[in-house]
Formats: C-alpha cells, structure tokens, sequence
C-alpha cells in the first residue's frame, strides 16, 4: 500500500527535536501546574513554561485545538469510532452532537500506543453567534488527567462538542465510544416509553389547565419503581393525584411526582435507589374513570413542571461494530467511482462535497461501513466504506516536461519537493481538483499540476 507522505518543513522537524529534548521538562512543569487548570491547559501551560510553546509544532498543536471545534463532524449516537493520529501530525479531533434536557451524555476512550501517551478528553457547548460575533464553545467538562472517560447531563437543550487530541509526538490508535441515555430509569416495572398514552402538555379539563407530566398505562399492580437515588418527601392521599408519593433527587435538584398509585409502599424520609419499588400501579384520584396508569411528572424549584419524557426515554446504547482495518487507519486511499463526502455517518446526511472517481482521501477513522476522512484540503466528512481503494496501481500516465515542480500538496502554495529534470511519464495513483497525485521513480509521491508542461492522464 502506499502511504501519503507528509513532508514537514525544517521548522517543523527543528521544533519537533526541541519537543523531544524537552519532553522532562515538560514533565516536570506538568507536576507543579495548579489545579484548577484542565488537563489540556495544563499540557499548553507546561509547553509555555518549558519555552516551548512558540515552536512550529506547539503553535499547529494549539491551532489543530481551535480548528478542530470549528469543524467538528456530526455523529448520531450511539456511535463507535476506531482513529488514528499519527507523531508527525499535531491533530485533532471533535465530534458534534445533539443534547436534550434530560438524558445523559457517556463518552469513553481506548488508547494503543508504543509508549505512555497522554490524550486530552473535553466537552464544549456551542453559544450562538451574534450578527458580529463568531460562534463561542464554552468548556464543560471532560475527563481528568489520567482518566479516559466522562459523563454528562445537560442543563438545556443545545449542540455540543466532544474534542479530542493527544499529547505532542506520540502515535496513537484509539476507539472512542459515544453514548446518550436517559438520566433517569423508567418508572414503571417491564415497561418503556411505548406505554406513555399521553404526554406533557396536553389539553386538560376542556383547555382551563394543562397535563403536568406523562401517563404510563400497565396494569393494576405493576410496581412503580423509583428512577434515581433520592428521598421520599411525602406520602399523601387525596386530590386529583389520588394516592402520590414525592420524591426528592438532590443531585438534580428535581422533585419527582408518582400518582393514582393503587398503593403505596414506601414512608416519608426513606431512602431510595434506582429500581427500589415505591408503590403499584392504580387509578386513584380524579383517574378513577380511566384504565390504570401511573402519572409520573418532574419539577424544578423556582421553574415548575419539566416534560418528563427525555429524562425515561430509553435510547439505543449499542453502537455498529466496527468494519475496518487497523492498517488502513492514517492511509491515504483514493475513491473507486464517483461518490459524496458526507456530514455524518448516514446516508441522509448533508453533502459536503461531490468526490469524483479517483479522488486522494487520507482514512482517519472508521465508524460502522462508514469512514471518516480528510481530503488533500483539510475538509472533513464521511464516506461509506466500499467507494475507497487503495491508490496502489495508477490509473493513467502523465506525460510530463523537464523542469515541472513536484508539490508537497496540491495547493499552488505548496513547497516544491524537486523539479523534473528531463521529460519523463509518471503513472497517476489519484487526482484532488487540478492537480495529479503521481508517482515517481524510486517510489516517493508527489503533486503536480495538470496544464503548462503536463499532459492529462490516459
């Protein structure tokens, strides 16, 4: 297979030697760092501290950092991605997702690499842009140093950004797994949000109030069991709830409403745990002419009612497994017939860029049938897994005149790696818009642009 070359300038590779000679230091300043800095801002300050961070391989780090927000792919969870970031290359890597109010965010990371390697793991929320400010991403959480794992749950609904990157000069494989769930459990034994036969909001009493939660229909006796740690509040018979029960969850702040129980089994200022049963299933209250349900609601001091069904609605937690190749990871590979780059990892997603047959895209990861990729200019997106080939045998021949530059990239601002020294035909392994990804003798790779000087491929 051949791989894509990345040649650094003689910056890049200076910097890169100062990164491994002062990798102690680094280590050293690391321990002094305050605390209250994240791990991510610690690994900068360490870099600044070493007098390191204004090296070419510092500053594309902090830049990857930055760039990374602003163009991080859209995943449908659950999502499973195996990765690559390769030593030579400060990357990184976010990932977009779509939270509600109510469920929970789980994100974990796997790590393979020859030596230690430190990856920095954080969670970003995106303010909305005014009409003369750019799009904001406000730091979250994320995990600790040491740790490869977070969770999170969210105080309003919003888009939110996972980032990932590892420490300087270090190759690392890694598998990250991307997950939302209810925070809370289902209320009601061997039921799921299937059973909710009425929802939050709906008209009540003629339109003079509305439904302050969700009713789930099971039968008379079911057990009503509790969605998460907390204490019972109060235990009361009368009024439209029938027979109730409160529950506090302090660690939420939310107060947690079960009525028209047909019994209750628990007492005022007990102690309970997810899955504890706290009453039976009935029709009590003003729910007397209706078929056993449990009305389960959640409220917030100071706000009132909360739509309770992002909170017990259970999602998928099993992502694809995964169809790709670790030797692939990090390859450059070139499209077998005309395809779309695509914003996430389904077939519906938005086209972000038509590719045609024979286009060079380097594999980052892989997720399910579906890579994710990165084209000769920085674009990312998604493929499906069966349009990429390796660009191993050429695919047509340039007939090309003495004193042609041979690029780096294909970019017009690309350093010239040499200069054709006679008239010579290179096979062609690809193309990126006008320009042929060539090989030439010896094996090396190279740009060159298609016009002045070079035939078009047969």
């Amino acid at each position: 297979m051949n791989r894509g070359r990345t040649t650094l300038p003689t910056l890049v590779l200076l910097a890169a030697a100062m990164l491994w000679a002062g990798c102690s230091r680094i280590e050293e300043v690391l321990e002094s760092i305050q605390p209250d800095l994240t791990p991510h801002e610690s690994y900068s300050e360490a870099l600044r501290q070493a007098g390191l961070s204004e090296s070419a391989m510092a500053v594309a780090w902090a830049e990857s950092a930055r760039t990374a927000l602003e163009t991080a792919v859209v995943v449908e969870t659950p999502y499973l991605e195996a990765g690559y970031f390769a030593a030579e290359r400060p990357e990184a890597v976010a990932y977009r997702v779509s939270l509600k109010r109510g469920q929970a965010l789980f994100v974990s990371v796997e790590v393979e690499s020859g030596q230690p390697a430190q990856v920095f793991l954080d969670l970003f929320r995106t303010i909305p842009a005014d009409d003369d400010d750019p799009v904001e991403y406000r730091r979250l959480t994320g995990a600790e140093s040491e740790a490869s794992r977070f969770e999170f749950e969210p105080s309003r609904d919003g888009e939110y950004v996972i980032r990932l990157q590892p420490e300087l000069l270090r190759s690392i494989r890694f598998e990250i797994t991307i997950r939302r769930a209810a925070s809370l459990a289902f209320p009601v034994h061997d039921h799921d949000s299937g059973a909710i036969r009425s929802g939050f909001g709906a008209a009540r009493d003629a339109g003079r109030r509305s439904h302050h939660g969700v009713d789930i229909f099971a039968p008379r006796g079911t057990p009503v069991l509790a969605v998460s740690d907390g204490e019972v509040a109060r235990v009361r018979t009368g009024g439209l709830g029938g027979r109730y029960i409160w529950v506090r969850d302090a660690k939420r702040g939310l107060s947690l409403y079960y009525a028209h129980l047909d019994r209750q089994l628990v007492r005022t200022g007990q102690r309970v745990r997810p899955g504890d049963t706290l009453g039976l299933v009935g029709n009590t209250g003003n729910a007397r002419t209706t078929p056993p349900h449990l009305h389960f609601g959640v409220y917030r001091r100071g706000e009132g009612p909360i739509d309770p069904y992002d909170f017990i609605h259970q999602l998928p937690q099993d992502p694809p497994g995964l169809d790709v190749a670790a030797g692939v990871l990090g390859e450059w590979f070139r499209t077998a017939r005309d395809g779309t780059l695509r914003s996430s990892h389904t077939a519906r997603a938005a086209e972000r860029a038509a590719l045609p047959r024979h286009t060079m895209l380097r594999i980052a990861a892989g997720a399910g049938r579906w890579y994710r990729v990165q084209l000769p200019d920085g674009m990312t997106g998604f493929v499906i897994g069966n349009l990429v080939e390796a660009a191993e045998e050429a695919v047509g021949e340039a007939s090309v005149a003495a004193g042609q530059r041979l690029l780096e990239a294909p970019a017009s601002t690309a350093l010239a790696e040499d200069n054709l020294g006679v008239d010579e035909t290179l096979p062609v392994l690809g193309r990126f818009a006008q320009y042929l990804y060539v090989r030439r003798a010896g094996g090396p790779t190279s740009w060159l642009e298609a016009g002045s000087g070079v035939a078009q491929p047969r």
